[in-house]
Order: C-alpha cells, then structure tokens, then sequence
C-alpha cells in the first residue's frame, strides 16, 4: 500500500530554500517517490490553511517514506530546510 508525504510549509528564506529545493528530487526518487503535489495554487473552500504551500509525495510504503525522510541522504539536506521554511509533516498510510 502506498505512503504519502504530506507537508504543509512557509517559505521564510527563498533564495536559502533553493539549495535545498535542487536537491531533494534526487532524494525521493531514490526510495522511489515521486511529487504528486508541490505547492500548487491554493483554492480554499472551507476553513483556513496554516500555512500557503503544500507538498504531497507518494512512496510505494509508509517503510519507504520512512526510509526516506531517515536516510543520511535527507538528514544532510534537511537543516537547509528546516533553515529556510516553518510548517508541518506527517507520513501517512494511503487507502486501498
């Protein structure tokens, strides 16, 4: 059963977030993700977003999606991240 990445962010320090926007694809695609959703525009229709931009990564697993977000691969990456953009991230099972 599929996993998903679900991420909602602000991004404080654009041009601090590209380096970390240039190298996170590669990451994913190694475990096999791959972008459903990356900060597309917003139509809210009910209730209110914390925060303006939404990511949506699928993995064949919840393990892959793990192993992603552990892996030493992301853990390097993810301070310029963490630097750059506030918000939130859950890794969720999908629905069969």
């Amino acid at each position: 059963m599929a996993g998903y990445i679900v991420a909602h962010i602000q991004i404080t320090d654009p041009t601090a977030f590209e380096a970390y926007r240039a190298a996170v694809p590669a990451i994913i695609e190694s475990f096999g993700g791959r972008y459903l959703v990356r900060g597309g525009e917003l139509d809210m229709k009910e209730g209110t977003w914390a925060e303006p931009r939404l990511i949506v990564l699928e993995f064949p697993s919840t393990e892959r999606a793990r192993e992603f977000y552990d892996s030493a691969a992301y853990r390097e990456i993810l301070p310029l991240r963490l630097a750059a953009s506030s918000g939130t991230l859950a890794i969720v099972e999908g629905f069969s």
